[in-house]
């Protein structure tokens, strides 16, 4: 049985992240920390991380008065994306794959990601996104061209803020008139919902739903009926991120996980390096076989 002790360390940060962004006052951090840090001890370490960080978030939430902490963080990354999103068009247009281009792009874009991370800065993303298309890409990128071209019905999972403007790229990449976008259904850490959809442009280009969940990533027993219709009926799932990895990995979906790799829980179980920008899909990407492009 899998554990997540791992994680621990990761929710405790997160925790004081949330309870400073809610209150400059040390008295009530301190009381929030140790509400949350006696939640987290009750808590099943079998239990994938998003499950754990719905119940600590949710719990956040209560003691902070606060329903989305990290609003300011989401919309600075979404301004900062979208400064990037001409200059980072023309990149792939002039590439000479232009779908792996965006498939590179979308996943450093998941490098903006205050879960696993809380001190990613601006400079960390645009750094990472500056070497994207030069870094090596862990997977079969021949598999993926392929299921995208026989693909009608295409639901892409997104996942964090700012992030989902690179996703846009991709999207585009693959035709928009084919692709639901799936976002949070409220808001958690730094998780994409409808509004940064909207922020990104994408409600505008595509059709957006929510998935009915405020964990961060996809836990399908929490999710709404009407995202159940849409994930059991598409064609082809992309899913982004860790969390999406986390909660999703082991369903029998056609489905091809995008993300880098930001912990060596993730690593071990992707065959992936710390860091490494991963296309991997559905069960055989648990392979030891990994393809580097």
């Amino acid at each position: 049985m899998k554990t997540y002790f791992d994680c621990i360390p990761c929710f405790v940060r997160q925790t004081l992240d949330a309870a400073r962004m809610s209150t400059d006052d040390p008295t009530v951090q301190e009381r929030i920390l140790r509400d949350v840090l006696r939640l987290a001890s009750e808590m099943r370490l079998s239990d994938s991380p998003p499950a754990m960080a719905k119940q600590i978030h949710a719990r956040l939430r209560e003691l902070t008065g606060n329903t989305d902490p990290y609003a300011t963080v989401k919309k600075r990354f979404n301004r900062l994306a979208l400064e990037m999103l001409p200059e980072l068009r023309d990149k792939i247009a002039n590439d000479t794959d232009p779908l792996q281009a965006a498939v590179r792009l979308s996943i450093a874009g998941n490098i903006i990601d205050f879960g696993p991370k809380g001190n990613t800065t601006e400079q960390d993303a645009r750094d990472t996104i500056a070497h994207a298309l030069d870094a090596p890409l862990h997977g079969d990128m021949d598999a993926f061209r392929r299921a995208t071209d026989e693909a009608e019905d295409i639901l892409y999972l997104c996942d964090n803020a700012g992030e989902i403007v690179f996703d846009r790229l991709l999207v585009e990449q693959l035709g928009a008139a084919r692709v639901t976008v799936a976002v949070r259904g409220a808001p958690v850490i730094n998780d994409a919902s409808m509004e940064d959809a909207q922020a990104a442009g994408l409600t505008a280009l595509t059709k957006v739903i929510s998935n009915g969940s405020d964990a961060p990533g996809t836990l399908l027993d929490d999710c709404s009926e009407a995202f159940h219709q849409h994930f059991h009926t598409a064609d082809l799932i992309i899913a982004k991120g860790q969390g999406n990895f986390e909660t999703l990995s082991e369903e029998p979906a056609n489905v091809f996980f995008l993300f880098k790799v930001k912990c060596p829980v993730i690593a071990a179980h992707a065959h992936a390096p710390l860091g490494a920008q991963v296309l991997l899909q559905g069960h055989r990407g648990l392979s030891p076989k990994v393809t580097l492009v």
